[in-house]
């Protein structure tokens, strides 16, 4: 994986995308930042930007995943091997379905994939300082650089997802105090029961993560 820091960015997942439609797609790509100005946060609303905190979004072929990867559910394969990552360093960083980072009680970050015919863009954004008293943030100081290269390291292993699914299914208890929007409805995931492929069951409906 190819790194490029930036110093300040309004979006790494519009800086990314705008790079591959000018330079083309040659190996896989990582944008990075500490200052995104205008990110892009699920269901089209924006993600805090504060100085400090964590800001990347990496492009590679959908050839290059797992092959029992659910497309539909690569966010959750993304957050929760970054959170492995998190926990070997020390933290306590859960996984919220389908993609959010929790820390206690509180959103410390989050993720959004996207794809084109050959192609997955994944975008993250994690607080590593605090943003205000609606958000949390991460209960550990971390080296970035060591982390995306633990990271990315992990990624180019290309874990199954039943591996990933296995582990996040027996967290994904914590997530039943919360709500998860589904069609602009804030919905309790308290009944809801998680499929192997990633999506939930709720309310006799199957609903993917759709980001």
């Amino acid at each position: 994986m190819e790194i490029i820091k930036l110093k300040e960015v309004d979006s790494t997942q519009n800086y990314i995308k705008d790079y591959i439609k000018v330079n083309g797609y040659k190996n896989p790509l990582c944008i990075f930042t500490t200052y995104q100005t205008n990110g892009i946060g699920s269901r089209g609303n924006s993600w805090i930007g504060e100085k400090g905190n964590l800001f990347f979004s990496f492009v590679m072929k959908k050839s290059d995943l797992p092959q029992d990867l659910p497309l539909q559910s690569a966010s959750i394969y993304f957050t929760y091997i970054l959170k492995i990552v998190l926990k070997d360093f020390g933290s306590k960083v859960y996984i919220k379905w389908p993609n959010d980072f929790y820390f206690e009680d509180k959103k410390i970050g989050g993720a959004i994939t996207t794809t084109t015919n050959e192609l997955l863009y994944c975008g993250i954004g994690l607080n590593l300082v605090k943003v205000s008293n609606d958000y949390g943030n991460l209960d550990i100081r971390v080296d970035i650089d060591e982390l995306l290269k633990i990271y990315f390291d992990k990624l180019d292993k290309k874990i199954l997802w039943k591996q990933i699914f296995s582990q996040f299914k027996l967290e994904f208890t914590k997530s039943k105090i919360f709500q998860a929007t589904i069609d602009g409805i804030k919905v309790s995931l308290e009944k809801a029961i998680l499929n192997s492929d990633g999506s939930i069951q709720i309310e006799d409906k199957k609903v993917f993560s759709l980001r």
